[in-house]
């Protein structure tokens, strides 16, 4: 066992001294060691409950044979950093987290891992670290948030967010967003819908590195916790048949999961995430790839932001697996014979699965949309790729040419939003919020929700070289590349210049001639950092576009 190099033999003495300092008998020490890596905290409401599901986790491993041992790395909330300075080492603390996995298997080599994150950029980093570290792995979420209840509607955080859009447009008064505040987020679990935390926890099952049920079964079901338990006791399967995360994340498996990516209508991070994840796993995933995937997989499901349904009533309808199913039926249907953490092939995991609620999940031959949830857009004013949500805009804003009003900063965009200052047929751009510009390409959740809020969602578009909440819907295009701070053609934009947006032909385009654009290029001038000391600003200087993934060089 690769545990062996720190407990076997007269020279390792000293180790196991530690070991018995920390209690561990030598039946504990002679059983395969098992890392428990998780993000519990008190900041996050998706991880505040994270210790219950790591001593489920540890009650796994020991009913099959291994001795748990837990360790912790660090998770941002993005909507508690959303807004301020914080949203700025969202991003960046992706690959401090995955140092910080790789970083304690290596120091103190684990036979295998069990991982347990629950939101944002925490699940990403963590299966980045566990395809670069490649022994035996599975990760188990802490699950989804219930939605809350307000005037007998399901509401969630992204309904807070637009309250206050509603509170100035005067559609809402602030008792009853002090009302809504008070029951949109009922509990503990990552933010009710398909953001992007639910986003990247299905999309860790469709993968095969999470158990069936990782995506969806709710933080609050004893169900949660009995996953945990199973993801303890799988790892130890996967460690005697020495199945690895690379094993497991081939090209066929991120080609399913983009398809379940599609087919649920995901956050546009994930654009961001998987190829950051595919790097780690040695698979070249061109951004082309999303396009190609989408226009042969129709969107199955309508859930929270851009539709009414709720991950608790997704997991009711048979949740990923039942998705999963169902996208057999495709035209390419999907890889069956990819490995997974089950220790079991995909098509021997759907054999038993159906769909429980076809209102949820819709038939391939009846979708919402026959194409899928995300688009990536090129023109002019986006070389090298943007994305958006297709599957959450309005169908009038599918095609949209609008002037430009320009702000290079969230803060400066917001106040215009909330001021009354944009009007309808607008496109609102928002740019220096890039990976370098940013720093960190924050969240645009607010600007994105002021508009639901002030009523412009089906006639103002919105532009940004920065990334959207897994929460936004509307006409948003996030991730332009180039990204300004690097003199991409959004730095060029001129307030009241043509920008035609066209998602159905996937084009993007600034209406200035060649000539005049080349002309403001010779006159630009790079801005000063935003940050010039510590961790981000080193991120700063050391990050790739956000259309390769964002990660660092």
């Amino acid at each position: 066992m690769r545990s062996d190099i720190i407990k076997k033999g007269l020279e390792k003495a000293p180790h196991r001294s530690l070991f018995k300092a920390m209690g561990y008998t030598d039946d504990e020490i002679n059983r395969p060691l098992i890392g428990v890596g998780h993000a519990h905290n008190e900041i996050i409401p998706g991880h505040i409950h994270l210790d219950k599901i790591v001593e489920a986790v540890k009650t796994g491993v020991r009913l099959a044979g291994g001795t748990p041992i837990s360790f912790g790395t660090i998770g941002v909330c993005d909507g508690i950093a959303m807004s301020h300075k914080g949203m700025k080492y969202s991003l960046a603390s992706r690959e401090v987290i995955a140092d910080s996995v790789e970083i304690m298997a290596e120091a103190h080599p684990f036979d295998a891992l069990v991982l347990v994150p629950n939101c944002d950029k925490v699940v990403p980093g963590m299966l980045m670290a566990m395809l670069r570290v490649n022994i035996p792995a599975v990760m188990v979420s802490g699950g989804p948030m219930l939605t809350g209840r307000f005037k007998g509607k399901d509401v969630h955080l992204v309904s807070v967010f637009e309250g206050v859009g509603r509170v100035k447009a005067n559609t809402m008064t602030e008792a009853e967003l002090c009302e809504l505040e008070e029951a949109a987020c009922p509990g503990c679990g990552s933010c009710a819908g398909m953001f992007t935390a639910n986003s990247m926890n299905c999309l860790t099952e469709a993968l095969g590195l999470g158990l069936p049920g990782n995506g969806t079964i709710p933080a609050v079901s004893a169900a949660r916790l009995r996953l945990a338990k199973y993801a303890g006791k799988a790892v130890l399967h996967l460690l005697e048949k020495n199945i690895r995360p690379r094993d497991i994340a081939t090209i066929k498996a991120f080609e399913n999961a983009m398809a379940v990516d599609m087919a649920l209508g995901c956050s546009t991070n994930t654009v961001l995430h998987v190829p950051a994840i595919a790097q780690e796993a040695g698979v070249d995933l061109p951004l082309d790839l999303f396009n190609d995937v989408s226009a042969r997989t129709p969107h199955l499901c309508s859930l929270i932001p851009g539709g009414p349904h709720s991950l608790q009533q997704l997991d009711e309808a048979g949740g990923v697996s039942a998705v999963m199913h169902e996208l057999m039926g495709t035209n390419k249907g999907l890889n069956l014979d990819v490995q997974t953490a089950t220790g079991s092939k995909l098509g021997e995991n759907l054999k038993a699965v159906k769909v429980r609620d076809r209102e949820i999940i819709r038939s391939v031959a009846d979708p919402y949309h026959h194409v899928g949830g995300i688009a990536v857009l090129y023109g002019n004013l986006a070389p090298e790729g943007s994305v958006v949500k297709q599957s959450a805009v309005a169908d009038e804003m599918l095609e949209h040419s609008g002037p430009a009003r320009v702000y290079d900063s969230e803060e400066e965009a917001l106040e215009a939003i909330l001021g009354g200052r944009i009007n309808s047929g607008d496109v609102v751009v928002i740019r220096y919020c890039g990976p370098k510009g940013g720093p960190g390409m924050p969240e645009m959740l607010s600007p994105t929700s002021a508009i639901i809020g002030m009523g412009l969602g089906k006639s103002v578009a919105l532009i940004t070289d920065g990334r959207f909440s897994g929460g936004t819907q509307g006409a948003c295009i996030g991730h332009v590349s180039p990204e300004a701070a690097e003199g991409g053609p959004i730095a060029l934009v001129r307030e009241g210049d043509t920008i035609t947006v066209n998602i159905p032909s996937k084009s993007i385009e600034l209406e200035v001639p060649q000539e005049e654009l080349e002309s403001r290029k010779a006159h630009w001038q790079p801005p000063s950092p935003k940050i010039t000391t510590g961790y981000v600003a080193r991120y700063a200087r050391q990050v790739s576009s956000g259309s390769s993934g964002a990660v660092l060089k």
